[in-house]
């Protein structure tokens, strides 16, 4: 007995930590017909927070549809950066297309695989249409709303893309294009604005 209560509270934790909710569903077509919108900064622009020194690389604008969410309490990266949005826009909030995708979530990261061992669309579209992004919430209302936010939101986040440098001398910086893929592709976004669409 204490075996099988043991096994159901391992097997509640394991869901607790990488269960994201039911998938969402939504009729076809896209929802988000946007790109997102960067734009370099000319002069240098930086501030401290949580005692790290962080400097905006490019103002960012992202509407997008939610397909994960992450949320993190420990570390260093979780002290800047408590959740951590996969976003989707233009062909990537299409239903249609996420039908044919099995998305999952790794440390910081996300994957995808084909769900009927046929893609619904090239590597190089889903990819340039869908990216994990670690959100910096610039206040601590901005971090309870970061956190409130499910699967299948429609989400208006504006700030800047970032590099913020740590006080043990290690540096987080984002990327700077929606088509990279592999370690450092994902954008570092600090978060003045958040509403839904």
């Amino acid at each position: 007995m204490r075996a099988a209560i043991l096994l159901a509270c391992a097997a509640f934790l394991v869901l607790a930590v990488f269960w994201d909710g039911p998938e969402p569903r939504s009729q076809p077509g896209v929802l988000v017909p946007y790109e997102p919108d960067q734009e370099a900064i000319e002069t240098r622009h930086e501030w401290q927070f949580k005692g790290s020194q962080v400097r905006a690389l490019a103002n960012f604008r992202v509407r997008a549809r939610v397909l994960l969410t992450e949320h993190y309490g420990w570390g260093r990266d979780a002290a800047v950066s408590p959740v951590d949005l996969t976003l989707g826009w233009r062909l990537m909030s299409n239903q249609e297309i996420l039908d044919g995708l099995h998305l999952y979530r790794m440390r910081r990261a996300y994957a995808w695989t084909a769900r009927n061992d046929r893609l619904p669309a090239t590597q190089e579209q889903i990819t340039a249409h869908s990216a994990n992004m670690h959100m910096v919430p610039s206040t601590e209302e901005l971090a309870g709303r970061l956190r409130a936010l499910s699967r299948g939101d429609l989400v208006d986040i504006r700030g800047y893309l970032i590099e913020i440098k740590f006080p043990d001398g290690g540096t987080w910086r984002s990327s700077l294009t929606r088509t990279d893929i592999g370690n450092g592709a994902c954008e570092l976004v600090w978060v003045n604005e958040l509403s839904k669409l």
